[in-house]
This record gives structure tokens, C-alpha cells and sequence, in this order.
């Protein structure tokens, strides 16, 4: 049963358990999801948006706790590169997430948060989900799926795994595996939740303190990753904060800094701390050749698919050999796929930001 939040806004509770990677199940998962635009008659017109790590389903409306627009808005929209005059769009927040969608805060059957009762979960699992949301909305074949980072590497393994659900799979600015630096960040950022007094092996639910410290830390170093050394330099250099000489202390003499701590800290009005624990996890898991015997290529082999794989020269976070990997897998079996890299200087967020090629390449695979 479906219950409308706000225009555009539902939550649909999947009639089934999930069955999960590590043998576990979910029992009644919900799904939070939001659409754009009408589906049309036959039901060829659905398009899947899969969000990154700190992403939600607000892909093109207003986020209901920051009140910014959706993470997205530049490119979904009536004559936008992903037409809602044209396409029906729905983007989901992932289980593990904290928008709505069954996670850490949800209650089990007693009424009480899991907390670290949740079980850990995977990509391919995140794409299960969403596999029975687009079963039980009617949506068998997709005409496209697209996600950039974390929603790149869920676009792929959705390829891999349902490989008749989508007509076209657009990755952008992700990779096939997460690597032993990307394990590595990753890590840094549990290390610096779990630390704090106040994550409380995870139950601070309903306690009145939570890790938002160690969770600001986190977002802090994440997010040094989403950029580029250039995109850092000239945006801040070595400039100093509101002031015109060190302090000699501790406090944000730099503009970086204060930044950073900005970043960090408006992060936790919007997230939950176990998530970033479980969805980062999950991305550390992913592993498409793991997955397929050990050889990229068999996760695409017989695919239907068109592909369209895109990087950004500075991102050094997921760099342009990474999406070179897949091409390759993909070529090796014959499956028709475009990839292109684009200049851009703002690293990783490269395909959040104001990339006019990128509305281009998107607009053109879509056609």
C-alpha cells in the first residue's frame, strides 16, 4: 500500500522479504521514492536515477530538511537532458538510507531502532530492492538507468544482475570495484564515527546525542575526496578566514578549513550516522568480477544493453581508468557501449556541478 508524503512523494511498504547477500532477509521493507513526469501507456518511458552515497530520492524537489533543491535539479525537469516532458522519472532512496527507506533508524517488530541490528547489506542488494519497487509500480523494462558514483556502481550491477530490466545504462564517474584506497577513506570515516562517546555501539536513538561529531569528521575526509587539488587551490588557495594574520592556534585560520567544517557539520542535520556506516560498507563489498566468477567481462556477457560510461579527467576518487575497465569488459563481449571523458576542475562532484558537456552526453544517449 502506497501513502502519499508530497507532490510527487510516496512510500511503498514490498509485499515479500528481501533476501539479502549474506543469507539474511528484511522483512516489510520499505521503499521511499519520488516521480516525475507520467508514464506512459505501454510503460516505456521509466527512467531508474540511482543517488551516490550521501544522495536521497529528492533527485529534482526540495530536500525536506535543508529546503535546497534537488541534488539534481540541473538535470531533471521538463526540457531538461532527462525530460520529465518526455520520461517518467523515479529515484528511490536505498535501504540502509535514512530518508524513509528501511534502515539503521527504522523500528523492528517491537517498536525499537535497529540500530546495529540491521543487517549488512550490499549493492546488489540495493538494487534488489529497487527491482521490487519497479515490479510492484508496473515498470518492467526501464528505458533507462542512470546513477553517478555510488548510483553508477548500482546502474551496473543492475545490468549485471537484471540484465532485461533496462534498455540503457548510463555510469557515470564509478567503477566496477572499490579499491584498496577507496576501502581506505572509507574506513577512516567508521573509524571516526565509532569513536565518538557518543555513537554508543550504534543504540543512540532516542538518547538525545548522537556521533555528530565524529559523523562531521567523516564528511570532512569524504569529502576532500570529492574534489580536485586545482578545484582547491583556486577556490581557497592559502587564503585566510575573516582575518588578516594566523592565529597561532587552532581555530579555522584558512579558508579550507572553515570549509570543511562547514561541510561537515551541515551533514549531520541531513544524515544518520549508522547509515553512512552501512551504505559505505556496502560500496567497500562491491565487486562486479567477485560477483561473476572472477572475470568482469561474464557480468555483461549476453547483455541487451546500449552502455554509456562517462569520467572526469580530475576525478581521482573513481579516475577515467576505472570506467576504462568496464569499456573494456564490455567490449569483450560485443555489447554497444559509448564512453567518453570530460574535462572538468571540479573532481569527483564533477556530474553534480555545472558541467555543460555532461548535459550533452546525457541528453544525446538518451535520444
Amino acid at each position: 500500500m502506497a501513502t502519499d508524503l508530497a507532490p510527487h512523494s510516496t512510500r511503498l511498504v514490498l509485499d515479500a522479504p528481501l533476501p539479502l547477500d549474506s543469507g539474511q532477509a528484511l522483512d516489510r521493507v520499505e521503499i521511499a521514492y519520488e516521480t516525475y513526469g507520467t508514464l506512459n501507456a505501454d510503460g516505456s518511458n521509466a527512467i531508474l536515477i540511482f543517488h551516490a552515497l550521501t544522495g536521497d530520492q529528492y533527485v529534482a524537489s526540495q530536500h525536506p530538511r535543508t529546503g535546497k533543491p534537488g541534488w539534481w535539479s540541473r538535470m531533471v525537469g521538463p526540457g531538461k537532458p532527462i525530460d520529465t516532458d518526455r520520461f517518467h522519472v523515479v529515484c528511490a532512496n536505498v535501504i540502509g538510507g535514512c530518508l524513509g527507506s528501511t534502515g539503521p533508524a527504522s523500528a523492528d517488530a517491537q517498536g525499537k531502532p535497529l540500530g546495529m541490528g540491521f543487517p549488512v547489506i550490499t549493492i546488489r542488494d540495493m538494487v534488489r530492492a529497487q527491482v521490487a519497487l519497479l515490479d510492484a509500480l508496473g515498470i518492467g523494462r526501464l528505458y533507462a538507468v542512470v546513477g553517478g558514483s555510488m548510483g553508477g556502481m548500482l546502474a551496473l550491477s543492475l545490468a549485471a544482475n537484471f540484465p532485461e530490466r533496462a534498455e540503457r545504462v548510463l555510469a557515470i564517474a564509478t567503477t566496477a570495484r572499490h579499491s584498496a584506497q577507496n576501502i581506505a577513506f572509507h574506513e577512516v570515516g567508521r573509524q571516526a564515527i565509532m569513536a565518538d562517546p557518543n555513537w554508543q555501539s550504534g543504540e543512540y536513538y532516542g538518547t538525545g546525542k548522537a556521533p555528530d561529531a565524529g559523523l562531521a569528521v567523516a564528511r570532512m575526509a569524504a569529502h576532500i575526496t570529492y574534489l580536485s587539488e586545482a578545484g582547491l587551490t583556486e577556490k581557497f588557495g592559502r587564503r585566510l578566514q575573516d582575518r588578516e594574520a594566523k592565529s597561532f592556534g587552532f581555530d579555522a585560520d584558512f579558508q579550507v578549513e572553515s570549509y570543511l567544517r562547514y561541510q561537515g557539520l551541515s551533514f549531520v542535520d541531513r544524515f544518520d550516522a549508522n547509515s553512512y556506516l552501512y551504505i559505505t560498507r556496502a560500496m567497500d563489498y562491491f565487486d562486479l568480477a567477485e560477483e561473476h566468477g572472477g572475470k568482469l567481462a561474464d557480468a555483461f556477457r549476453g547483455t541487451p544493453a546500449r552502455f554509456c560510461l562517462v569520467s572526469f579527467d580530475t576525478d581521482w576518487l573513481y579516475p577515467t581508468s576505472e570506467s576504462r575497465n568496464v569499456v573494456h569488459a564490455l567490449n569483450a563481449v560485443a555489447a554497444p557501449v559509448s564512453f567518453v571523458e570530460l574535462s572538468a576542475p571540479y573532481g569527483h562532484d564533477s556530474f553534480l556541478l555545472d558541467v555543460p558537456a555532461l548535459d550533452r552526453v546525457i541528453k544525446g544517449f538518451l535520444e
